[in-house]
């Protein structure tokens, strides 16, 4: 199997998205995160979306992206082979119950890999006057697919802070994982898969048994960032890229390590990774960048 970088640019079918509280809470309630500005809803200024609930709002694409697909000539047997490897987000303003969306998605980068080809998809998210509200990049590994050239699109992704060297880590903070998060991420989110769910389809595609979502290991990364290093100011949160380097078991726990911090007048870079119980990397090359 192949992919030709031809389809760098390749505009997707637009998705229409209202809002609602009980989703913005429950992807919250999801997370463990029980902040009181994504569940009071007598605060003057209103309850807001926790930052990661954006990819449950794109998620419907994901999950379905044949169907946005206009290309005929797309290799459409490619889909079937793809992991989530990277994940990109870019906040301007939070998510608020009653917003309307629009998300315009595209195909922003295809690039050779090591272990096949990466494609990039790139969703805006957009409000009632077009004005943006988030920016996804998400990039799944196209398992043993060959690029069929030299690749496109590399300078049209978001720039990544360089990562510092770690010396040391400056805070831990241990997560259980329970048994039910993974049934729970999915009830609340509707962000579903049966790797995550099914220990027989598990198992049928070899791995040792059910896993956690990638985007529920990042939402409790986050969780702590946010509630350790600003004060649990969610809205402050201006950007945040990893990579999903490793499993997460259910009944286990995970540490998020915070391991290098840049400040200046504007913003602070937080530098993490999250391990799981073997003490193996789950997310490297973490960068969270806060508004200060």
């Amino acid at each position: 199997m192949e992919i030709s970088s031809k389809f760098v640019g390749m505009s997707l079918k637009t998705l229409a998205s209202t809002i609602t509280w009980r989703q913005t809470m429950n992807y919250a309630a999801a997370t463990g995160d029980n902040q009181p500005l994504y569940f009071d809803d007598e605060r003057p200024e209103g309850i807001i979306a926790p930052p990661m609930f954006a990819v449950a709002v794109t998620w419907p694409i994901s999950e379905r992206i044949l169907d946005f697909i206009e290309a005929a000539d797309f290799p459409q047997e490619i889909i079937f082979t793809q992991v989530h490897y990277t994940e990109d987000l870019s906040f301007y303003r939070p998510i608020r119950p009653g917003d309307h969306l629009l998300i315009r998605g595209k195909v922003s980068a295809i690039l050779p890999h090591r272990s096949g080809t990466l494609v990039v998809l790139r969703f805006d998210g957009l409000d009632r006057e077009n004005k943006l509200v988030f920016t996804e990049h998400i990039g799944s590994l196209m398992r043993g697919v060959k690029c069929a050239d030299g690749g496109g699109g590399k300078d049209d992704l978001p720039l990544i802070p360089e990562q510092p060297k770690i010396s040391e880590t400056i805070w831990e903070v241990n997560v259980p994982v329970h048994a039910l998060a993974p049934f729970i991420y999915d009830g609340c989110t509707n962000i579903y898969f049966p790797i995550h769910t099914s220990v027989k389809f598990a198992h049928d595609v070899g791995l040792p048994g059910i896993i956690l979502q990638g985007t529920a290991t990042l939402a409790y990364a986050v969780r702590e960032l946010t509630n350790q290093e600003a004060g649990g100011r969610a809205e402050c949160l201006q950007s945040l890229h990893c990579r999903f380097a490793g499993m997460v078991r259910p009944g286990s726990d995970i540490k998020v390590c915070l391991q290098g911090r840049k400040s200046n007048n504007a913003r602070t870079q937080l530098f993490f990774t999250v391990l799981n119980a073997k003490g193996q990397k789950a997310i490297s090359d973490g960068v969270a960048v806060f508004k200060r």
